[in-house]
């Protein structure tokens, strides 16, 4: 059993690593990082990374957890939110959440695509976290004309996920940038009459 300190320590060293992760895949990428970059980045032992997690999958998996535990909390303390999919000022504060959280952890969403590319078992894992997560969206729906909101769901956040990757990796990559409220525009448009066939 761990002690206070020891708790606190391990707590430290779990955080070093998660931290050390989003600054070497952010520099190198998730496929080019391996364990010993993180952990001396970390300022760690090798041997201490595998006290928190079993490979570099484990840990990108908690880093995901983490980042969709961020994403609830914002929800659910901003009185801007709404759950209604039928006015399109709700489907824009969901548009430009998501846009401000994928720039903010542009490492981390970077890393998951590559992953999930690679590792289709950990890319099923991953998706099965995010779509646990997006369980709450399906009352978004209610005023909306659709038998399955999974389905739109689906749509909504492959057509967020796509589009923020285009811009802010890809093109971003060879010089093309988007203003950001263009882009939250032109996402919340596509969306809504999509939706609402507004």
């Amino acid at each position: 059993m761990l002690t206070g300190s020891r708790k606190e320590k391990a707590a430290g060293t779990e955080a070093a690593l998660k931290q050390a992760a989003r600054e070497v895949f952010a520099e190198r990428g998730y496929l080019n990082t391996k364990i010993t970059d993180i952990t001396a980045a970390a300022g760690r032992a090798t041997g201490s990374f595998y006290n928190h997690f079993a490979g570099k999958e484990e840990l990108l998996e908690a880093l995901l957890t983490d980042l969709l535990a961020e994403a609830d909390t914002v929800v659910l303390e901003d009185a801007e939110h709404s759950a209604d999919f039928s006015d399109r000022a709700a489907i824009r504060w969901h548009v430009a959440m998501f846009w401000r959280f994928y720039q903010r952890h542009l490492p981390e969403m970077v890393a998951l695509k590559q992953a999930s590319m690679v590792d289709p078992v950990l890319g099923r894992r991953l998706q099965q976290l995010m779509a646990d997560d997006d369980a709450h969206l399906v009352e978004h729906f209610a005023h909306l004309p659709t038998d399955d909101p999974t389905l739109h769901i689906s749509a909504m956040n492959a057509l967020m996920e796509g589009f923020a990757y285009q811009w802010l990796v890809v093109n971003a990559a060879a010089g093309r940038t988007i203003a950001d409220d263009e882009a939250i525009e032109l996402l919340t448009d596509l969306l809504h009459h999509g939706f609402a066939g507004s």
